[in-house]
């Protein structure tokens, strides 16, 4: 079984859509799989139209408290974190069984597209696949996976505000190979969109920078500006 584990916040403009489209997927797919989403404190709809999901949990906010929460709730030997904005497309969930099946992996994520046509956005695709590939170093919004008994190895997301993806693989890669399937996952362009392609991808590699030099996510977190 695969569980999708979806950390929520003021997500009532995606999660409907969401949860349709996994389901269609799982249809499609021939997979048994679990829906899981885990609430931050929404004060829209986003609760109110969590129907298709197999379980609906509440939590304090930030994704690593949510998603620890999704996965201990959990029943299924993969575990998959997928963001609200985030759509599969149908084969994912095949593709997912199948990198583990190789033997080769402890963990994955998708190929990104981002939902914009312009060119710019075709550049930012290439660059976090080739860091994905190369480096094994996904981002959240990638759809990250692995095994539960690797998961439970690795400690679970730490508990962070910030860049609890980033902190996550890093854990992951002293375990074993982390891998990038060619199945797309579809991310929306919103947080570009709103702040600017080139200057968005300037926050993102200072904050990234920032990280690796030893600046506690705690103190990057209050600075990040944050896209809903």
């Amino acid at each position: 079984m695969i569980s999708i584990i979806i950390p929520t916040l003021n997500e009532e403009s995606n999660i409907a859509s969401l949860l349709e489209s996994l389901r269609s997927i799982q249809e499609q797919d021939c997979c048994q799989c679990e829906i899981i989403v885990v609430d931050g404190g929404s004060v829209d709809q986003t609760t109110k139209l969590c129907e298709k999901a197999d379980l609906l949990l509440h939590s304090q906010p930030g994704r690593a408290v949510q998603q620890n929460m999704g996965a201990k709730q959990s029943r299924g030997e993969i575990l998959l974190f997928l963001h609200a904005d985030c759509r599969l497309k149908p084969g994912g969930l095949v593709a997912v069984e199948q990198l583990f099946a190789e033997g080769k992996y402890v963990a994955g994520c998708f190929r990104q597209r981002i939902d914009h046509p312009a060119w710019k956005y075709r550049i930012l695709e290439w660059g976090n696949s080739f860091r994905a590939r190369w480096f094994q170093s996904a981002y959240g919004d990638q759809g990250l996976f692995t095994t539960r008994e690797v998961f439970e190895q690795a400690g679970g997301f730490p508990d962070v505000p910030f860049l609890e993806d980033l902190l996550f693989m890093k854990k992951l890669r002293r375990i074993g190979k982390v891998g990038m399937i060619e199945q797309e996952i579809v991310i929306s362009p919103r947080r570009w969109q709103k702040t600017g392609v080139f200057k968005q991808t300037i926050i993102n590699r200072l904050f990234v920078s920032l990280a690796y030099l030893g600046v506690s996510p705690h103190v990057l977190a209050k600075h990040y500006p944050q896209v809903r």
